[in-house]
């Protein structure tokens, strides 16, 4: 996640505290006296307010599925946080594993919490679901880690999972609510399409969804029939209109290791295309997914095409590159930047697939899809390998499903 996937590829609560408001798809809980340092008209985060009233895992033994972004706004960790003031009994680790140290496909196996001694089991790899014996001291499941708001990162997988767990064993499934750092009220690209599931395509949203953390386990909870016991610790103060930035907050800590910054994650939506192609999506540097390109491209030709293209609020620079690591580790790539000048307009989708066939049209003989299926889990179909639709055909297509998508998943808002 900085990044997608990864191995798939490659191989390819008793005690209820005060509910504010009924959720579409279970309870959630609104915001309540945290004793919070933070400055007037900052964001609260699920985890400050659950902090004022641990309530909801009163009498439960917690297992927590988190990582290093799950910090409270005063950068406290979530497993401290729950460690001193409720009965944390368990971790378990998403893809990076529970301190965020794995790189993308890397081994995220069964370990031991340094600090807490707590034991941490692995939820990526070949063990996707808790079993039985990771659960034989857990009577509730909480979850707690920032997501990027693209479909393709892995969490929101890893969390639809752990919900069937849950259902399956009829406990609560408790979400400590974080902002989506792209906002709310944008919605980009197409559904997922039958067929094209996988664990980088868990459930069927456009690649850019709108939706907090707790708003798509509302989602899947309903749509995909899960029916867990599922409770959402809402955030305080966060409206859709919200980059990260805007909440006031300071506690962002990467996601992953090729997300450093909340400008990767505005560019990735589209630009995690290229992790199906032959082209460096800028793996090995410190701009992921804002470099694209390969040493067989003329980095001004194409900059000169994308800029032509009208696309409204980004700038490609032409530029050369040395990955450190991945696809052309040590070699000089030529190709470009993108440079986003206004985030109201501008597309990450479309833009990366304009990329993608832009690149695809002037190296016909060099541009090649990567021998696994990795594009069609990435575009969640095949209409990209299969070049099904001309570019202005897939910008209406892009359009009149993103549209469609947001106008049906609004009943799932909690904001």
């Amino acid at each position: 996640m900085g990044s997608i996937t990864r191995r798939d590829f490659m191989g390819l609560s008793a005690g209820v505290g005060a509910f504010a408001a009924l959720g579409l798809a279970g309870c959630s809980v609104s915001a309540g006296t945290s004793g919070s340092t933070q400055k007037p008209g900052t964001v609260k985060l699920g985890v400050d307010v659950l902090e004022g009233d641990f309530g909801i895992l009163s009498g439960k033994k917690v297992g927590l599925i988190t990582n290093a972004t799950g910090v409270d706004s005063k950068f406290a960790s979530t497993i401290d946080v729950l460690h001193a003031s409720a009965n944390l009994t368990t971790l378990f680790a998403p893809e990076h594993g529970i301190r965020g140290a794995v790189d993308a496909g890397g081994t995220v196996g069964q370990d031991t919490d340094a600090k807490t001694g707590l034991p941490v089991y692995s939820l990526y790899g070949n063990t996707k679901k808790p079993t039985d014996d990771m659960l034989a001291n857990v009577d509730c499941l909480v979850y707690d880690i920032q997501d990027v708001g693209a479909r393709f990162y892995t969490y929101i997988s890893t969390m639809k999972y752990a919900m069937q767990t849950a259902a399956e064993k009829g406990m609560p499934f408790v979400v400590l609510d974080r902002p989506n750092p792209l906002g709310g009220d944008v919605v980009q690209g197409a559904v997922l399409e039958a067929g094209f599931e996988s664990f980088v395509g868990i459930t069927h949203v456009p690649q850019r969804y709108g939706l907090t953390c707790g708003e798509i386990a509302q989602f899947m909870n309903a749509e995909d029939s899960i029916n867990c016991d599922l409770k959402v610790v809402k955030m305080s103060g966060w409206s859709r209109d919200m980059y990260y930035e805007d909440t006031g907050l300071t506690c962002w800590v990467l996601p992953s290791p090729n997300m450093p910054t909340v400008d990767t994650a505005e560019v990735y939506p589209g630009m995690c295309a290229f992790e199906g192609t032959n082209l460096s999506e800028g793996r090995g540097t410190t701009k992921p997914f804002e470099l694209i390109g390969a040493p067989w491209v003329d980095g001004q030709a194409l900059a000169d095409k994308m800029n032509s293209a009208g696309l409204a609020g980004a700038h490609f620079r032409a530029t050369s590159f040395t990955p450190s690591a991945s696809k052309f580790s040590g070699q000089a790539c030529n190709g470009v930047q993108t440079h986003v000048t206004d985030r109201s307009r501008y597309n990450s989708v479309l833009a990366g697939f304009t990329l993608l066939y832009a690149i695809r049209e002037m190296y016909p003989n060099d541009f090649a899809f990567v021998e696994t299926n990795t594009i069609d889990l990435i575009s969640g179909s095949d209409y990209i390998k299969n070049a099904t639709y001309t570019l202005d055909q897939l910008k209406d297509k892009f359009e009149s499903s993103s549209k469609e998508f947001k106008a049906n998943s609004a009943k799932y808002y909690l904001y």
